[in-house]
């Protein structure tokens, strides 16, 4: 970790290590140690656990609250096969997390891709997980905009053009990652006056390095599984959505809401990081969340 991001600290973790996970390290910490737990997942590996820093002090003062880094990022271990950064395996690092510090169950949090690897971890682990709150999640349940469509499908070609989204190419992070970064976070942060959430970001993303984001965007996910998940959540779920969020459309988390029967938050002119973004809204949501399973 940067002197910088250790500068930038509310709350040091009053617990850390490091888990040995079939030869890639996984680093975790933990805050507090009230009930219930609060496990923050990581998203996607161009950005790590610092993403939480607005959420881990706020409710450390009363919870158990456990993050760690994902493969690729921070202090975890930076495989570049593309194997290893499976959404399963991101699933099973939470597991281990949980029981390497002691938590029998825990309330989970995800942002983006951590809705993947937590909709895996409470289906396969249901005993494990008290509900899930998930922030712009990122799943196949409704079309994303042509141009969103066309990157991904020609993510390993060599493109020349200069239309919308291709920076998102994988020959375009390996010449210019600092400019894939800047133009990703601009759209993450749709929202106005959000320069310094860009700058951590990009910062952060430069940790990853190219072939580990890289290989992270080739990892397998769930893909054809996703309905066959979702059907099979049985714990309570909060989404909360950006109606402005540019890089996981607003009908995506309206429709897994509709169909797990979970509730639906949406905030105007919200963009993807609302974590971020909105703060004191989210912590709040998360908050009432936790008093609805106390009171279950």
């Amino acid at each position: 970790m940067t002197p910088a991001a250790e500068q930038t600290r509310a709350r040091r973790p009053d617990a850390e290590g490091d888990l040995d996970r079939g030869g890639v390290a996984v680093h975790w910490e933990r805050y507090g140690d009230g009930e219930p737990a609060i496990l923050f997942l990581p998203t996607w590996s161009i950005i790590h656990s610092r993403c939480w820093k607005a959420q881990i002090p706020y409710f450390a003062r009363r919870h158990r609250v456990l993050v760690f880094d994902p493969r690729g990022n921070g202090r975890s271990g930076r495989p570049v096969e593309s194997a290893a950064y499976a959404e399963s395996a991101f699933a099973d690092d939470a597991v281990a997390v949980l029981d390497a510090t002691g938590t029998d169950r825990a309330a989970v949090v995800g942002l983006s891709l951590g809705a993947q690897r937590g909709l895996i971890l409470a289906t396969e682990h249901p005993g494990r997980v008290l509900g899930l709150v998930l922030l712009g999640p990122a799943l196949g349940l409704a079309p994303f905009p042509p141009e969103r469509v066309e990157a991904f499908t020609r993510f390993h070609e060599a493109r020349s053009d200069t239309g919308p989204w291709h920076p998102y190419n994988a020959a375009y992070w390996r010449r210019d990652l600092a400019g894939f970064l800047e133009f990703f976070f601009s759209q993450a942060f749709s929202e106005t006056h959000s320069t310094k959430q860009i700058e951590d970001c990009v910062g952060w993303g430069m940790e990853c390095g190219a072939e580990c984001l890289v290989a992270s965007e080739d990892g397998p996910e769930l893909a054809e599984r996703t309905a066959d998940v979702v059907a099979a959540l049985t714990r309570p779920l909060v989404v909360i959505h950006g109606d402005e969020d540019a890089i996981v459309p607003h009908a995506v988390g309206a429709e897994l809401a509709r169909l797990t029967g979970g509730s639906l938050v949406t905030v105007a002119g919200g963009g993807h990081c609302l974590q971020a973004r909105e703060p004191v809204l989210v912590n709040r949501l998360i908050r009432d969340f936790l008093a609805s399973l106390e009171a279950a």
